[in-house]
């Protein structure tokens, strides 16, 4: 059972731990499936899809606060129904939808990719949700059993 206190400092911890993660699958779904189909999808015109350091670091920052969010999602929801493989399910799917299907939906309905991406991008960042909150799960037992 996820404890009822909300530590900061497991927080924070769970959320950078988790964050590794969430941004190495990022990094690998953007530069094997989104980046080519997005350059092919405006005809490879310059600037678009592009990855610099400035544009890399603001990538970090924004998965470190996915993740953030992921993790509070994963405690509150454990808090209330307890820590389980659903509340894992639940957590994940939750964030995913919020987060994902919202952006890909408004992309392609605003013509800045093709909707046939999304068979692509959904089922893949929906199972990096998942593993992100199986993770932190993974991560909040450790840190009570070290406490008892």
């Amino acid at each position: 059972m996820i404890t009822k206190k909300f530590n900061r400092k497991h927080f924070v911890v769970i959320t950078l731990l988790t964050s590794i993660w969430i941004n190495i699958s990022e990094v690998f779904r953007y530069f094997v499936f989104v980046k080519p189909r997005i350059k092919s999808f405006f005809d490879y015109k310059q600037g678009v899809a592009d990855m610099d350091l400035g544009i890399f670091a603001i990538w970090g920052f924004w998965d470190t606060l996915l993740t953030g969010f992921l993790v509070f999602v994963f405690w509150l929801y454990s808090r209330v129904f307890r820590s389980s493989n659903w509340s894992v399910f639940i957590s994940g799917t939750i964030v995913w939808s919020a987060v994902f299907v919202i952006f890909w939906v408004a992309t392609a309905n605003m013509g800045l990719s093709e909707w046939k991406i999304l068979w692509i991008t959904l089922p893949l960042s929906w199972l990096e949700m998942t593993i992100g909150a199986w993770i932190a799960s993974k991560l909040y037992k450790k840190y009570e059993n070290d406490e008892m």
